[in-house]
């Protein structure tokens, strides 16, 4: 499928401040214009992009209800009550209950953490965990990564003498469950200045609120901890902005120099040891690696390893879990071929806008992968659903620009629960609603989804020569590290680039292309790979000009500068 290549040039107000950038800072123009394009228009915007402080995250007390959490967890820990800390299988949910149980673990020893059973008691808070909690003499709840819709479950606990502390960073309804404190940055009444922490991040604004509300040391007890909030935001693509950029950068320092030993045990399985750990790895790498436990087994078993005090318990823990992500793969690899077979099966697929598709004996563990694959396949939005404890539970992906959430949110009258993201979300109906949910949905998305929506598109930052590609060039590019969503990896163009007579086919099929190629404006011979783009080969030997947009990166065996091709286009 042809890719359409989307350009970003700058406003004029933007041209102003990357001309004022350039002055002032004595950077590259074209490193301004990554700056501009990423909001930074200023000198001390720039120095906080380029050197993220700890001293500047934001007061924790300016998220609502803070206060009574704080207050709530001081008068449990007073009491001498039991804490139970409850949070979903995911890497956010778990990464979240292992920060908060290890640092309140230095302090109290009346804790204990709880993770729902993917398959037995679905997403979120479920009447079994409460009544866990009853059964055990827990009186108090913390809920990290859910819990934001848990109206009638937040109703039962009190109904049982239980109370709630809700750490969420989903989108809630329009009413609040009834907890003491309910702490999510996209509250409608929110007064926090940035509103895409990840559900660990929540988690950690509020040990950061306890830790300022009892005089306790944030560096010694809770900054040790960011390694796992770094993994949180990579695993959960939030976006890598702001408060994020600053938690995500440091979480990576720690990552990379002293992580737990639960980490570490995922790191050394990963083959990362002794390497730069980006958020690249973390997303490809150590994310599913933690996600396994909770689709194959369960969740507890990754909370029980990022915990864990004992380096050699750690590696033992971390082995089971890399089997389990084996375990995942070949079911991740049949189920997707199994979905694949239905499309191509299906009378008028190609007028479709939307994917629904269904079958009761797929392993619910792994659809959300699965969601995930079509929507990269197929560029629309597709939902896989599957049947588990009595409903019918399905995950959402979506493709770029368009909010499957609200699509789901549209049908909400037919759904039994539902939440999440805009690219990213869950929901559960009864099997008999399925036909109606799959029309409606359809219906919605075949009005709200833009036509270019549904074909890959790449965004280039900017348009530049290969003159312009330096080491200076790429050690300042380096600096824009973290990462993600918010802050992609810039990617460039050039234009008109020609072979220089020794570009060639590699890979064991012949399905890659080495370039070696040159420009009209300079002599630097630039070097460049592009994975499963050997259709283009006759079109370049024969010496025609084309353009390429690209990463740049350093390779790692020789140090030198390499392009990592994106698309290939002939020249106008």
């Amino acid at each position: 499928m042809i890719s359409k290549w989307n350009y970003l040039p700058l406003t004029e107000k933007e041209k102003q401040a990357k001309e004022i950038l350039s002055r002032t800072l004595g950077l590259d123009p074209y490193i301004c214009e990554l700056l501009v394009l990423r909001g930074v228009t200023n000198e001390t915007d720039a120095k906080k992009f380029f050197r993220p402080q700890l001293s500047d995250l934001y007061d924790p007390f300016l998220l609502n209800d803070m206060d009574k959490a704080v207050n709530r967890l001081n008068k449990a820990m007073g009491s001498k009550e039991k804490i139970l800390i409850y949070g979903d299988y995911d890497v956010d949910g778990t990464t979240a209950v292992a920060l908060v149980y290890k640092f309140l673990q230095n302090f109290y020893s009346g804790l204990d953490c709880y993770i729902p059973d993917r398959y037995d008691e679905g997403y979120g808070i479920s009447i079994k965990g409460i009544d866990y909690a009853e059964e055990n003499g827990f009186s108090l709840i913390i809920a990290l990564d859910c819990g934001i819709k848990a109206i009638e479950k937040v109703e039962y606990a009190k109904s049982k003498g239980i109370d709630f502390i809700i750490c969420d960073h989903h989108v809630p309804d329009k009413e609040l469950p009834g907890a003491v404190a309910v702490l999510d940055p996209k509250r409608d009444d929110s007064t926090y200045p940035y509103q895409h922490l990840s559900g660990c991040g929540v988690g950690f604004k509020f040990m950061q609120a306890f830790a300022i509300s009892n005089n306790l040391s944030i560096k010694e007890y809770l900054f040790p901890l960011l390694d796992l909030i770094a993994v949180s935001i990579a695993s959960d693509i939030v976006p890598i902005t702001d408060e994020n950029r600053i938690l995500a950068f440091h979480g990576l320092k720690q990552l990379n120099s002293n992580p737990s030993n639960g980490l570490k045990a995922i790191i050394d399985l990963c083959g990362l040891k002794n390497k730069d750990i980006t958020t690249s790895d973390i997303v490809f790498k150590i994310g599913p690696r933690i996600n396994a436990s909770g689709r194959v087994q369960s969740g507890k078993e990754a909370v029980d390893l990022l915990i864990s005090k004992d380096p050699e318990g750690a590696k033992e823990k971390g082995e089971n879990i890399n089997q389990y992500n084996e375990t995942r793969k070949e079911i991740d690899k049949q189920v997707t071929g199994e979905a694949n077979k239905i499309l191509e099966n299906l009378k008028d697929f190609e007028s479709h806008k939307s994917i629904v598709i269904y079958n009761p004996d797929w392993h619910k563990g792994i659809i959300a992968i699965v969601a995930s694959r079509l929507t990269e396949l197929y560029y629309r939005p597709a939902i896989v659903l599957t049947f588990s404890n009595g409903l019918v539970t399905g995950s959402a992906r979506s493709v770029q620009g368009f909010d499957v959430y609200k699509a789901i949110e549209s049908c909400r009258d037919l759904l039994e629960n539902f939440g999440g993201h805009t690219y990213a979300a869950g929901l559960s109906l009864k099997e008999e609603n399925i036909p109606t949910f799959i029309e409606r949905f359809e219906n919605y998305v075949a009005e709200n989804i833009l036509p270019e929506q549904m074909m890959p598109q790449i965004d280039i930052d900017a348009t530049i020569d290969f003159k312009d590609i330096t080491p200076s060039f790429l050690k300042t590019l380096k600096q824009f590290n973290p990462f993600g969503p918010g802050n992609t990896k810039p990617i460039f163009c050039t234009k008109r680039v020609l072979d220089y007579g020794t570009s060639r086919l590699v890979g064991r099929e012949l399905e890659h292309l080495k370039l070696e190629m040159v420009d009209s404006r300079s002599e630097n011979i630039m070097n460049g790979i592009a994975f499963g783009m050997h259709e283009h080969n006759e079109y370049i030997k024969a010496h025609h000009p084309f353009d390429i947009c690209y990463t740049i990166e350093e390779n790692t065996h020789n140090k030198n500068i390499q392009l990592m091709i994106k698309d290939i286009q002939p020249s106008k």
